[in-house]
């Protein structure tokens, strides 16, 4: 895709957000099934079934998802995206690239084994190795602006209102 073809698509949403803000707001949805008897969760993604399960470092033997590394999944995936429809749009070439994602999680937190330790990942670190010909400037106005517009960045920078509840 290019400039022209990415601006088509987008131009109608942005008129349409512009004119009724409320076309804007949309609920994303997913669902889990809890497995009758194994420490594990069906998550439908639309293209197949993701089974998650207990890490290696809580009990898991390492067989299914793990629902840590979607979570660095989901920020790579949205990252990736973003960044590749900003160089679009400002007419940056990429030949190619890499996203990675990496945490750092303490365990003895989930676990229950020490009260000091968090539960959930202590630090988040997003990193991109691209094969371009832009400049360091534009390869930082690249960077901030994919921070800016990818909703995961950004809903881990600044957590969303998060509630919970349970029916029986």
């Amino acid at each position: 895709m290019d400039s022209a073809g990415l601006r088509a698509v987008q131009e109608p949403l942005k008129d349409a957000y512009r004119s009724n803000p409320r076309e804007a707001l949309v609920t994303l949805r997913a669902r889990g099934q809890l497995d009758e008897q194994a420490v594990t969760c069906s998550v439908a993604t639309g293209r197949e079934l993701a089974v998650a399960g207990l890490h290696p470092a809580t009990g898991g033997d390492g067989s299914l998802l793990c629902s840590g590394d979607m979570l660095l999944q989901a920020l790579v995936a949205c990252a990736g995206v973003t960044l590749r429809a900003v160089a679009i749009s400002l007419g940056i070439q990429l030949a190619g690239g890499t996203v990675t994602a990496e945490g750092d999680l303490d365990f003895r937190g989930t676990l229950a084994v020490s009260k000091e330790a968090p539960v959930g990942f202590r630090s988040i670190r997003l990193a991109f190795q691209l094969d371009t010909d832009a400049s360091e400037e534009q390869v930082q106005t690249l960077i901030r602006l994919t921070e800016r517009y990818c909703v995961v960045y950004q809903t881990l920078a600044r957590p969303a209102e998060l509630s919970v509840s349970a029916s029986t």
